[in-house]
């Protein structure tokens, strides 16, 4: 039984001494998530495929006191040697991770399934996407999520070891394009995420036995490089409220902020009695747009 003073904020979202991997961790919701981490006394070592943007999201956003983000070496997630040298390099500089946050991932091909004939909406969507396309969307958006959890399971198991039983996860950044049923002119993307969701649920029950929880976050519209198209000097974008009203099925009438995707964050890091979760953080739009 807690006293209340257990029951504090810095208390029960506090993640000091822990050590976090945050893929995409350079810009958009993965540098969202590294913050809140490092806000709170993690250590967060942040990869992707762009070195200056990893440097400059470290040297922009690390907090002046208690945790840190720390770039890794550019790794590319959909190819196992990047994963082994990012365990190796990982491996050299820390006993366990607390954390993954598999955040990396493409907007693929789009096609517009707006016709109101079959012949056009065939040539719509035909001569927009290709095999190709979905499957670098898919082995982007899933593939690597399950690989890059795979490579560092011992790490995370660790990591359990070090704070207790269930204490170590990872968090799958999916979408709630994966729940809908609208392809928001692009079916790769959605059906990916829709992946995505479900292996989330599939590693949530296989790892388990490796006392490692597996949880989603499906945002809704935040700013980042998908949905901006672009990032400034701080590695930071921008949605316009009027962009996002103009969509005319997100009740909160703006992009979700930092401040929301860091709550989620936090939350499923420290509450261990939560596992195989898929929690939309998207502003209402699945109380408007139909879900499965």
């Amino acid at each position: 039984m807690a006293n209340t003073s257990d029951l504090r904020v810095e208390k029960l979202f506090s993640v000091k001494d822990y050590v976090c991997v945050v893929t995409g961790g350079g810009s958009g919701i993965g540098l969202m998530a590294a913050q809140a981490l490092a806000a709170n006394g993690a250590k967060v070592y942040i990869t992707g495929r762009r070195k200056d943007v990893l440097e400059n999201a470290a040297k922009t956003h690390s907090p002046s006191g208690g945790g840190q983000i720390i770039p890794l070496g550019t790794c590319d997630v959909t190819k196992k040697d990047d994963l082994e040298r990012m365990y190796e390099e990982l491996s050299s500089k820390e006993k366990y991770i607390n954390l993954l946050v598999a955040s990396a991932g493409i907007s693929g091909e789009r096609g517009e399934p707006d016709a109101e004939k079959a012949t056009d909406m065939k040539k719509k969507l035909w001569d927009n996407e290709t095999f190709e396309g979905w499957a670098e969307t898919y082995n982007t958006d899933v593939t690597a999520v399950y690989f890059t959890t795979v490579c560092l399971l011992p790490l995370l198991q660790a990591g359990t070891e070090s704070h207790g039983h269930l204490s170590a996860s990872v968090i799958v950044i999916s979408s709630m394009s994966g729940i809908m049923r609208d392809a928001q002119g692009h079916f790769s993307y959605n059906a990916a995420k829709g992946g995505t969701v479900h292996l989330t649920k599939l590693m949530s029950g296989e790892f388990q036995k490796l006392r490692i929880r597996v949880n989603s976050i499906a945002p809704g519209y935040f700013p980042s490089e998908m949905t901006a198209k672009e990032s400034d000097e701080n590695q930071k974008s921008h949605v316009p409220d009027e962009k996002i009203q103009d969509k005319g099925h997100v009740p909160m009438q703006r992009a979700g902020s930092d401040q929301e995707m860091a709550q989620a964050v936090l939350f499923l890091t420290k509450n261990s009695y939560v596992n195989g979760e898929i929690i939309a953080v998207d502003g209402g739009v699945l109380n408007v747009v139909a879900g499965r």
